[in-house]
């Protein structure tokens, strides 16, 4: 009996509707001569500050701030310098307090990296958790990943 066949399920850089350039780094290297893991960190976080901190988007507010609490990258292809690379970044679901992310690495047409984040709006006085006011989830409707239905959080 044949197996079921897979569903390609490798991104493509224009279903995230914010991007951002980027260049790698020959500090980004490790000693096989390729981007290190761990740096793969630093570019999605690259990707979510930029956007969630940007005054331009006003995503937060006066006295809150974001904190990642979850990271699962799928290491998709070698990466090396020098290069240039396509930050790319989708809002796939809404939480009370969360926003969950899908982001990406592009390098010359190709996915280098995936990976899902979760990032939790907080309270910067009592380092709580803090509901997405309607005004945050309303500005974050033009980041929504294309071909995504992102709910609104439950109450």
């Amino acid at each position: 009996m044949n197996a079921p066949s897979r569903l390609d399920t490798t991104p493509r850089l224009e279903d995230y509707p914010y991007r951002l350039g980027d260049n790698v780094r020959f500090g980004d290297l490790d000693p096989n001569q390729h981007v290190n893991n761990a740096v793969y960190a630093t570019y999605f976080e690259t990707g979510r500050v930029t956007l969630m901190k940007s005054p331009d988007y006003g995503l937060t507010p006066p006295g809150l701030a974001w904190i990642m609490v979850r990271l699962d990258i799928h290491f998709r292809a070698e990466l090396h310098w020098p290069n240039t690379i396509e930050l790319g970044l989708g809002v796939v679901k809404l939480g009370r307090t969360s926003v969950t992310f899908e982001q990406v690495v592009f390098s010359q047409g190709r996915c280098i990296a995936s990976a899902t984040s979760v990032g939790v709006m907080l309270d910067e006085a009592t380092r709580r958790p803090a509901p997405l006011s309607a005004e945050v989830i309303e500005k974050l409707r033009p980041w929504h990943k294309r071909g995504i239905e992102v709910a609104p959080p439950s109450p």
